[in-house]
């Protein structure tokens, strides 16, 4: 006789993790599938959480030892030519001196391991090493369970939760979901930089507990549609560059060329210099933005985080869009158990509870963010060599005024770009925002 739970989470990563912490609270017999050989090996990203996403799952996450590296205090904003750039940046005492844990970086491998250690504590079933590899249907066409590729891995449950990453299988197997198109996708590679931790607090003039994210936009990518980000860990950093996958095919430009300019720049080398390569990762990206999310739900499955292509592109939010949509699915599945309905009317209030959410608000919000930068590579070529034109003009002491500078700048940003044309595109970036 086949095993039986009521429900069977697919991933073992912050969405799958975070709904299997929530229905095991409400006593819900779950299993969870971690295809790594740990809950986290597989699991790559540029290592930033939220605190109040998390706190909604687990209050006293900071009391269960929540493995931080670093509390971030100060975010900053890049925009690079080859040789320079600007640079903006915001610090709040307040998130150092109340240890607010507003935004704090991790590493993934210990976070989703922990995080997977909390939901076995409070009862669920987390089960590594195994690939799902089907999901059955009844004769009315209700999942019912999955396939393992282990041996008699068949396993019933009566709703079915999808968390298994933007190239999930399953959801494109079983025809939940589309394969997402290339525009619609990143490819980002992750290089972990070994520093000793006094050094990372010098050159980023943080404390011992406190950490500083940037984030990269411009000639950086090679005039495709991408960003970079540098977050400080313990004693490592993580340097982050991707580009849409479309850019990467056409432009046939590979990614660790990207990483190893990237490192070269005259911004970068200096924060990363005598650190040691510790580790050097790939993950794709969901960029498709609102227009790009599938069917949330149907007869006894839902899909959440990456897997339903939830990632909010322009503030690089991914993690906290997946531990809310699985603690939405866990609510939705705990009000169907009760109701005794599994079906896809069972399953609706997902959708409401996504749709009320920030989670879909600012999905819509942005929906023609990710367009604007695909369609509009001005930003990545033309534009960080006017800013960088501009700025190099304006702080140089040579002799020439100020009056014949300007006009300097002007003549290169009509040689380059044309007013009218800075003019529509700033136009276009503002509707893809507002």
């Amino acid at each position: 006789m086949k095993e039986a739970f009521d429900v069977a989470i697919v991933g073992a990563g912050p969405a799958g993790t975070s709904a299997a912490c929530i229905l095991a609270d409400a006593g819900i017999k779950t299993i969870v599938f971690e295809r790594g050989e740990y809950p986290g090996a597989k699991n790559m990203s540029g290592g930033v959480l939220y605190g109040y996403d998390l706190a909604q799952v687990l209050p006293d996450y900071v009391k269960r030892r929540c493995p931080i590296e670093r509390n971030i205090v100060e975010s900053r904003i890049w925009y690079l030519d080859k040789e320079g750039g600007y640079s903006l940046a915001y610090r709040d005492s307040i998130f150092a001196a109340e240890r607010k844990h507003n935004v704090f970086t991790v590493s993934r491998a210990k976070f989703d391991c922990w995080y997977a250690q909390q939901a076995a504590k409070k009862g669920a079933l987390v089960v590594p090493a195994t690939v799902v590899v089907d999901l059955p249907r009844d004769e009315k066409g209700f999942v019912v369970g999955v396939v393992t590729g282990r041996e008699d891995g068949e396993v019933r449950a009566k709703i079915t939760l999808l968390a298994d990453g933007i190239n999930s299988p399953l959801a494109a197997s079983t025809g939940f979901r589309l394969e997402p198109k290339a525009e619609e996708v990143a490819l980002a590679v992750k290089e972990i930089i070994e520093l000793p931790a006094e050094v990372i607090e010098g050159r980023f003039n943080v404390s011992a507990e406190d950490g500083v994210t940037t984030e990269v936009l411009g000639a950086i990518t090679g005039g495709m549609s991408g960003v970079a980000v540098i977050y400080t860990n313990k004693s490592s950093l993580s340097l982050s560059v991707g580009a849409n996958l479309a850019d990467f095919a056409a432009e046939k430009i590979k990614p660790y060329e990207l990483m190893e300019e990237f490192k070269q720049h005259p911004m970068v080398a200096p924060l990363i210099s005598g650190g040691k390569p510790m580790e050097y990762t790939a993950h794709w990206l969901a960029e498709g933005g609102y227009d790009a999310i599938p069917k949330l739900y149907g007869d006894g499955y839902l899909i959440t985080g990456d897997s339903a292509m939830l990632f909010n592109t322009p503030h690089r939010e991914g993690s906290n869009l997946a531990m809310a949509s699985g603690k939405m699915a866990a609510e939705t599945i705990i009000e169907a158990m009760k109701g005794k309905d599994c079906s896809r009317d069972g399953l609706a209030g997902y959708g409401r509870r996504l749709a009320e959410s920030y989670v879909i608000k600012d999905m819509k919000k942005y929906r023609r963010f990710g367009r604007f930068l695909y369609q509009n590579k001005e930003i990545f070529n033309q534009l960080p060599h006017l800013a960088a034109f501009a700025g190099r003009e304006i702080i140089t002491v040579n002799g020439v005024s100020k009056k014949e500078k300007q006009k300097l700048i002007i003549r290169e940003l009509r040689r380059q770009l044309s007013l009218c044309r800075l003019i529509r595109l700033a136009w276009r970036g503002w509707r893809s925002v507002k």
